[in-house]
């Protein structure tokens, strides 16, 4: 299976780069995992309502430009359901079964996405209803698609 994560900005932090190159090698022992960072719109310090939802526009167009035609898409939004570890993994594999080849995950800039994004999105989720960094976002879907495939495939990672 193809998993691709488009994301809105890029991780600004070594660290926080350095885990996503962990769990990127970590999941090429269960699929094709591919990242892509798109560039985030810029904004003043205190943007207006306006300037967000044009923002968000904007980057919602550079999001739909990547996503194959094919695809299951996902995207991590606040309105999203949150799903614990084993549900995560059964939508994961679920997803395959279905006869999808390709997932893609979204996780826009710390405005959120667009409507239009949202709108052809196949399966929303929240992380939590807690506040983290936005750019911690990227490293914790990557470990919850790792876990996933390890729940998959009977991996002692997951205990």
């Amino acid at each position: 299976m193809n998993i691709i994560l488009l994301c809105i900005g890029k991780l600004k932090e070594a660290y926080l780069r350095e885990a996503c190159k962990e769990y990127e090698k970590r999941l090429s022992g269960f699929c094709r995992f591919t990242v892509e960072e798109l560039e985030a719109e810029r904004l003043p310090d205190a943007p207006s309502d306006s300037e967000i939802l044009n923002a968000l526009e904007k980057e919602g167009q550079k999001i739909l430009k990547k996503i194959p035609s094919n695809a299951y898409v996902y995207t991590m939004c606040i309105e999203g359901k949150q799903k614990n570890s084993e549900e995560f993994a059964e939508i994961l594999e679920q997803t395959a079964l279905k006869g999808f080849g390709t997932a893609v995950f979204i996780i826009g800039s710390s405005y959120g996405l667009s409507d239009s994004v949202k709108s052809i999105s196949d399966n929303k989720l929240s992380m939590s209803k807690m506040t983290f960094p936005h750019q911690l976002a990227r490293v914790m879907l990557m470990e919850q698609i790792y876990r996933g495939y390890s729940i998959i495939n009977n991996r002692r990672y997951h205990k």
